[in-house]
């Protein structure tokens, strides 16, 4: 780490010398004795006299590229611009980890709060996933009840008054020993008269599978896990899910038998896609088959699956739709792809499809954004043969995850869908992740209408770009439309963004949208650990990576590194305490 005591002591003289948050040119001296002003770096004031210490680089002797993977973008034709205060993305990457400081880059944590047409309405200073976690809503016997969950741990909140939430419960889950805790949907069905949940259950991501490439072993121990790799449904009876009946277990695998410890294929990806009616979609592979994927810490590449759940005891397996090349024996197809062999793209769903209405309610198209390959318009009028109808081969963006989320909550209106991948690097050692909006007026011809806007910092920021305030800068999602409570704003779609917090794009003109309202919390900071022993310390990387909305009550939940924040905006309207009225 670095000299903590000398750091400080250069910022305090800094700080006496310079306005406060300016960004301070330093000059150096070449060999001819010339002076140069190249290097930037910003004075530790205010909130950040003793902010923590930014993480130091992470150590490049440590990766090691493999054939195909994209090399280290050259020397000046990426970085921070200390003439324009902007910073050029790289064009490529590699698959990468940890800080990747640039010159600018900001030596320590901001601990200032960033705010404009927000307000806070609320605060909990509770944690359940360093870098993503779930949220699940549902409202029982009067109250609204909260799920923020990751696959290791929960936590259960009471939040029928927003302003005083209160934890309810909490659980942790040895996964070594028990069954990990899956994303989930809650919803109430008629026919039933009956809360149903709907959980999915994948392979782990992390922890067991660090490159597939160069290790045999761990690729065995993913295949050979036992585990559940498909779903459970659940009757809600209670605001504990200890307390839940479960009604059935499936398997992804069209081969398992059930009670089958060993299953082929990923399990399900991310929160199902369940109205409370007759059909269920999951993102999946159902086999080892779907494996065409260069990503290193992953074997499956998922396509989408229909079921039919009419009866929840006995759920039905109608159809699976992919892509031409992501299954063994599709390779030909596979290698048209230009990421072909680069080792590093997610290729395939990370999550199931986007559906703005209900097969059940006349709804005809679903939106699919597979990774690598592309954003895909789906007709899902007759579940039992879902096919593809349109495509469109997205820019590249590698490394970072360059197709995850399908914004629909608008295109019923409108006829624009908004699609995004993430970043998965830090220091935005990665291409940038547009959000770009698909014209899908015409479901057979969609397309890229434009891209959104991309962030930029207040101007009494220590910094001009969001890229020197060190973590992840990006798109991450707009929430989850197919599970977030109340009818969308059809002119107001806010995204979490990483270190930039929560962005408010304002779509009242489709044409020319802007950003109508941030709130951007501080880097870091303490948040209570879930046994209440005491409080910790947060890692830095993600301090917003994921929201939920309830446009019911014109309240956005912001999930951060270092607790949870309840949000308002006037582009929303009033926030509701309470339930709102049927």
């Amino acid at each position: 780490m670095k000299n903590k005591q000398t750091k400080r002591v250069v910022s305090a003289w800094l700080a006496t010398a310079l306005a406060v948050g300016s960004l301070i040119p330093l000059t150096a001296v070449n060999a001819a004795g010339e002076a140069q002003s190249n290097s930037f770096t910003a004075p530790r004031t205010g909130l950040n006299v003793n902010a923590p210490d930014a993480p130091p680089p992470y150590p490049k002797a440590e990766h090691k590229l493999l054939p195909g993977e994209p090399a280290e973008p050259a020397a000046g034709t990426w970085g921070y611009d200390v003439k324009t205060g902007k910073f050029k993305h790289p064009a490529a990457t590699p698959d990468n980890e940890g800080p990747q400081p640039f010159n600018g880059s900001l030596p320590y944590l901001d601990q200032n709060q960033y705010i404009k047409n927000m307000k806070v309405e609320g605060f909990y200073p509770y944690v359940a996933g360093w870098g993503h976690s779930w949220q699940a809503t549902f409202d029982l016997n009067g109250r609204r009840y909260l799920y923020d969950y990751e696959t290791t741990m929960y936590n259960v909140y009471d939040i029928t008054d927003p302003r005083n939430a209160k934890r309810i419960a909490y659980k942790s889950f040895d996964t070594k020993v028990e069954h990990q805790f899956g994303p989930m949907t809650i919803k109430y069905n008629k026919q039933l008269g009956k809360l149903i949940a709907v959980q999915v259950y994948e392979v782990p991501r992390y922890g067991v599978l660090s490159n597939k490439y160069t290790n045999p072993e761990e690729v065995e121990a993913i295949k050979k896990r036992e585990m559940l790799r498909g779903f459970r449904i659940y009757e809600v009876t209670s605001p504990l899910f200890t307390d839940w009946k479960l009604l059935s277990e499936t398997a992804l695998d069209p081969k398992a038998k059930p009670g089958d410890a060993v299953q082929q294929g990923s399990g399900g990806l991310d929160v199902p896609v369940y109205n409370g009616d007759k059909y269920l979609f999951i993102a999946g592979a159902p086999d080892d088959s779907f494996s065409n994927t260069e990503y290193k810490s992953y074997l499956y590449s998922a396509g989408q699956l229909a079921f039919d759940v009419s009866d929840p005891t006995k759920p039905k397996r109608l159809d699976t739709w992919w892509v031409p090349g992501q299954r063994k024996g599709e390779e030909a197809e596979y290698n048209k792809n230009p990421r072909a062999g680069n080792k590093t793209t997610w290729m395939g769903a990370r999550m199931p499809l986007f559906i703005p209405k209900p097969v059940e309610q006349g709804g005809k198209y679903g939106y699919a954004a597979m990774g690598g390959y592309g954003f895909w318009v789906v007709d899902i009028s007759d579940p039992n043969n879902m096919k593809a109808v349109s495509h469109i081969d997205m820019p590249m963006s590698v490394s970072g995850t360059e197709g995850d989320n399908i914004d629909v909550t608008k295109v019923e209106t409108t006829g624009m869908v908004y699609y995004s991948g993430y970043p998965l690097g830090e220091d935005c050692h990665e291409p940038y992740k547009e959000i770009y909006a698909i014209d899908v007026r015409d479901p057979l011809k969609p397309k890229i209408a434009m891209t959104l806007p991309r962030p930029t910092p207040p101007s009494d920021a220590p910094f001009t770009d969001y890229c020197q305030r060190r973590g992840s800068f990006g798109p991450k999602r707009s929430g989850y439309a197919a599970i977030q409570p109340g009818t969308p704003s059809q002119t107001v779609m806010p995204y979490a963004f990483y270190n930039a917090g929560v962005q408010v794009f304002d779509l009242k003109n489709p044409n020319k949208p802007t950003i109508g309202a941030y709130f951007v919390p501080k880097m870091s900071g303490e948040y209570l650990s879930n046994d209440g022993s005491g409080f910790e310390q947060s890692e830095h990387s993600n301090p917003v990576h994921s929201i939920f909305v309830e446009w019911d009550r014109n309240l956005v939940w912001a999930f951060s590194n270092h607790g949870i924040y309840v949000l308002s905006t006037p582009l929303l309207g009033n926030p509701v305490n309470g339930l709102p009225k049927k």
